[in-house]
Order: C-alpha cells, then sequence, then structure tokens
C-alpha cells in the first residue's frame, strides 16, 4: 500500500473535513407545468405579468412556468421528473405519478369543475336514461369516463348498459359532428362547441357531482419537503392572481381569453362552470372536509375497477392517500398522494 507524504496526508483530511462540513447543494431553480383549461389558466397569467417572479425572488429561488400542450403528456413528463410541479385533476394525480411509485402533493386544490364536464346527446329534450344501448365517445378512462360512471349510476344504468368509444380529447368535437356520433362526454373549451350544436341535450354535468372533478396544482413531495420555499411561491402568486381574478381585472382576463382561444365573454362563460375558490379559507375549507376522503374512495374505486391503480393492484386501497388532521384512506404505509393544507394555512394567515 502506497503511503502518502506528510503534506499529502494533511491535505487529505482537509479535504475530508471540508466535505463532512459541506451540505448537498441546495435546489435554487423550479421547472412546473399547465395545460389549457378554464381552471388552469391563472397560470399562464401567473407567468406572463411576473407574479411568480416576484415570489421567487423573495424566497430566493427562480420558478419556471411552462405550458405544455399535451394534458397527459405533462402529467408523465412531471411523473418522470422533468418537472417539479404539473396542473392535474385528482383522479389523474392518482392514476398517473401515484400509482407510478412518485410521491406527490396536492398543493393547490384551486377550483373544482361546476358543468365544465358535461353528457351530451343529439336530439332535444333527451334523458340520461335515453343512454341505454347507445355508443357513448369520451376519452377512455378520463374524468370523462369517470362522469359518465356517475351519471350511468344516478339514471339506475351500469356500464355494460352503454358502449364507451374511446376518442381523444382533440378529437371529441369533429367526432360529434358527425351522423353515426350520438353521444359524447367532453370538457371545456370543447364541450361548449359541442353543445352549440342545434338539436342537442345536455343530460349530466359535473354540477350534479360538485367537488368531485378537482383542479390541483400538483408538486413533488420529495422536492416539497426539502423546499418548503416553492411551496410558499406558487400558492402566494396563486392567491395574488385570484385576487385580481375575482376584483375583475380585465387585462389579466383577457390574456386568459386569448391564451385558452376565446374571447373575454367566452372566458367569462367558462368560468361561471368552474368553482374557484377564491380565497386560501375556501381553498382550505375543501380540503379539510369530510367529503374529500370520500370522494378520493369513491375516485379511487373507479380506478381500480378500471386497472388503473398497477399491474397487480388487489384492491381500491393499494395506494395511500393523506389528508389534513391525519386522515389517511387506503394504505397507509404506501401513501403516495397528499392534500397538505400547511401552505393554505400560512396564506390565510398572512404569513407567505
Amino acid at each position: 500500500m502506497k503511503r502518502l507524504s506528510f503534506s499529502g496526508y494533511i491535505a487529505a483530511i482537509l479535504l475530508l473535513s471540508v466535505s463532512a462540513k459541506s451540505p448537498a447543494a441546495v435546489k435554487k431553480e423550479f421547472n412546473i407545468c399547465w395545460t389549457i383549461y378554464a381552471g388552469w389558466m391563472p397560470w399562464g397569467a401567473i407567468s406572463n405579468e411576473k407574479i411568480i417572479d416576484k415570489w421567487a425572488s423573495k424566497y430566493g429561488i427562480k420558478i419556471n412556468i411552462t405550458q405544455l400542450n399535451d394534458y397527459i403528456e405533462s402529467i408523465n413528463q412531471y411523473t418522470a421528473g422533468q418537472f417539479d410541479g404539473c396542473t392535474m385533476t385528482n383522479m389523474d394525480a392518482l392514476t398517473i405519478p401515484a400509482a407510478g411509485g412518485v410521491d406527490s402533493t396536492a398543493l393547490i386544490a384551486g377550483s373544482y369543475s361546476d358543468g365544465n364536464d358535461g353528457v351530451v346527446l343529439k336530439g332535444a329534450n333527451k334523458q340520461l336514461a335515453d343512454l341505454k344501448g347507445m355508443a357513448v365517445y369520451l376519452p377512455a378512462l378520463s374524468v370523462s369516463h369517470y362522469l359518465l360512471i356517475r351519471g350511468l349510476e344516478k339514471a339506475g344504468l351500469q356500464e355494460k348498459d352503454v358502449k364507451v368509444v374511446n376518442t381523444s380529447d382533440a378529437d371529441i368535437v369533429a367526432a360529434f359532428g358527425t351522423d353515426s356520433v350520438r353521444a359524447a362526454v367532453a370538457w371545456n373549451p370543447q364541450l361548449s362547441v359541442i353543445k352549440s350544436t342545434p338539436q342537442t341535450s345536455e343530460v349530466f354535468s359535473s354540477s350534479q357531482v360538485p367537488g368531485e372533478l378537482i383542479d390541483l396544482m400538483v408538486v413533488n413531495s420529495d422536492t416539497l419537503k426539502d423546499n418548503p420555499d416553492l411551496g410558499k411561491a406558487l400558492t402566494g402568486a396563486w392567491f395574488e392572481m385570484m385576487g385580481k381574478m375575482k376584483a375583475g381585472d380585465s387585462a389579466a382576463l383577457s390574456a386568459m381569453a386569448a391564451d385558452a382561444g376565446t374571447d373575454l365573454a367566452g372566458y367569462r362563460a367558462q368560468l361561471k362552470t368552474t368553482h374557484l375558490f377564491w380565497t386560501p379559507v375556501d381553498s382550505l375549507k375543501f380540503i379539510t372536509s369530510a367529503g374529500l376522503p370520500e370522494t378520493m374512495r369513491r375516485v379511487a374505486q373507479f380506478s381500480f375497477d378500471k386497472g388503473l391503480l398497477g399491474d397487480g393492484a388487489r384492491s381500491a386501497d393499494v395506494i395511500g392517500m393523506q389528508f389534513p388532521a391525519g386522515v389517511t384512506v387506503g394504505d397507509g404505509s404506501n401513501v403516495k398522494l397528499r392534500f397538505d393544507d400547511r401552505y393554505l394555512k400560512m396564506a390565510a394567515a398572512g404569513q407567505l
């Protein structure tokens, strides 16, 4: 064994000492993605108006907010670690990152669909019961599929009473425009286009299952744990924009409308069917309610029935979901989806 010289020995000791005391590099830059949807348009304005820059600077970090064109692909990229946070629904948060083993936190429950999703049939004065025996076009295994099942339940029907035809959200409007398609399920802005077709009936909508189709900003739990300032900055920026929107800031709303491919009147119409939580107190009440764990139990059961909770999942409880006040649904030893109220509490108390 080669011996170190005395000077080499001292240098080695000093190097080890410095290494032992040097903390791991602290992450200072974060990437967030979002996609086009009425309840997520504020993220574009938060970025464009430099509100996110202001809040990130307050905490000595940098946050890049990027719009992606494909909703499912955005979640896949988040799950793969290409983004630290991403907009998604509660069901997709469970069935994609959480089911894929990525511990994820619902940092901000920004809104829920209150009519932004609907089941539409051709013909005037149609009813839910008229779905029996029909082919229903929708993006399979999506929130549209979940909404259809909830509608069928209320009509005393089952999924076997209809035929589901998988159709992407990008193709749903064109499909409904053909003579062969009589029924479809869609979300805005596609839903508004479909409903404008003459002689159509919306027979069921998300307004009849309030609080079940939730619009979230989801952040990697490990990233958030190591970098709580990320949660503070995102939450602060979001509710600053909510304040501007509630006050009727026409410039911000017009910019969101343009991003959504509509005009101000069209975007305001979409907001009427979006239950936005304007304040952190509003959002806090929602995620601490007894109804949220029940909703997620129902979502987990649907996801299990459709094989969306991973290969080998033996029950709807395979993935643990954690809620405020220590409430857990599913496997407590495998918690992969968390609804966190800490940052909302800070915002409500003016402590961000």
